[in-house]
């Protein structure tokens, strides 16, 4: 039923750009990018147990990275600077997780959030660098060498770049699936449900929380490389601990208990959040209010209700 599920949200998704307007494409965009990067997340917190609240941090240097390649280096291959990206967010990581792995509940998310603000101070302060607040330009990049130039910039993002980032995100996901089947994140779930015992049998627990802690980054980059692509600019909002809630919120809604869950969380968010921005000048108030109420009422977040749904169609 899942692999069903996944196959026709797919052949949705790949019909999507010639079913709706091109408003709508756009928004699929940055859930794509959200998706990529929730998945790399939910790595961390929903199978290894950490709750991080500075994962913005690594969203930003994948945006910033793409800028930096495109702007300052020429560089406009997408896919080198998605190998430049998260190279550079996988080597950032490295000595936050070391710092970080030490330490289990509130302590890690407050040590995950400082590092996360002190790079936001980084970009707000360092202008000739970074440009401060007003970010860095990205410019468009090359698809396996091809630069579309007879398109224009909208026709590019929903056209070749769309169907691009859908690809990316059927394969990241597939070999996240891959890695939470395979023995690396049974011990994931083993350090999870009991650390010390995990680690009484002898398994290195701050060995693999530093890797799904470098793995988890390299995912956020990722997806922080196609937001700023999509939106043209890299900023320093990117990095700031509102951004890292909201990559929390989106988890708990779709659900972090369940692998597709970050993924649903993504994409209801997304659209939850243009549709109340559209309709309300207080749309922060009722975003607030509908994500309590679907966590309070609904544990397991989207995907929890989805289920409850369909066990019901199913009994009768």
């Amino acid at each position: 039923m899942r692999i069903a599920f996944v196959i026709a949200a797919i052949v949705a998704l790949a019909a999507f750009p010639k079913l709706a307007t091109p408003y709508y494409v756009t928004l699929v965009l940055p859930a794509f990018a959200y998706g990529i990067a929730l998945l790399g997340f939910n790595l961390l917190f929903g199978y290894t147990g950490l709750l991080s609240f500075g994962h913005a941090l690594f969203v930003a240097i994948g945006a910033y990275g793409a800028a930096v390649a495109s702007s300052k280096l020429g560089i406009k291959s997408f896919e080198l600077i998605l190998l430049l990206s998260g190279s550079a967010a996988v080597a950032v990581a490295i000595p936050v997780a070391l710092l970080s792995v030490r330490y289990v509940r509130i302590f890690f998310g407050i040590l995950t959030l400082a590092f996360g603000m002190l790079f936001h101070s980084f970009l707000f302060k360092f202008y000739d660098i970074t440009g401060g607040d007003t970010g860095i330009r990205v410019l468009r990049p090359t698809l396996f060498g091809n630069a579309f130039a007879d398109l224009d910039k909208t026709t590019f993002l929903i056209g070749p770049f769309y169907y691009y980032c859908l690809g990316l995100l059927v394969v990241f996901g597939l070999l996240m699936w891959r890695i939470v089947r395979s023995p690396f994140g049974l011990h994931l779930l083993a350090i999870r449900e009991n650390s010390r015992k995990a680690e009484y049998l002898g398994v290195r627990v701050r060995f693999f929380r530093l890797v799904a802690f470098l793995i988890s980054a390299l995912y956020c980059a990722v997806g922080g490389t196609i937001l700023a692509i999509n939106v043209g600019q890299a900023d320093p909002e990117l990095a700031y601990w509102t951004h890292s809630g909201e990559l929390v919120f989106m988890t708990v809604l779709g659900g972090f208990t369940s692998f597709l869950g970050p993924l649903v969380g993504a994409f209801s968010f997304i659209f939850l959040k243009s549709e109340l921005m559209g309709a309300t000048q207080y749309w922060r108030f009722w975003l607030g209010a509908i994500l309590v109420l679907i966590v309070v009422l609904f544990p397991q977040g989207l995907v929890g209700v989805g289920r409850t749904l369909w066990d019901k169609v199913r009994r009768k």
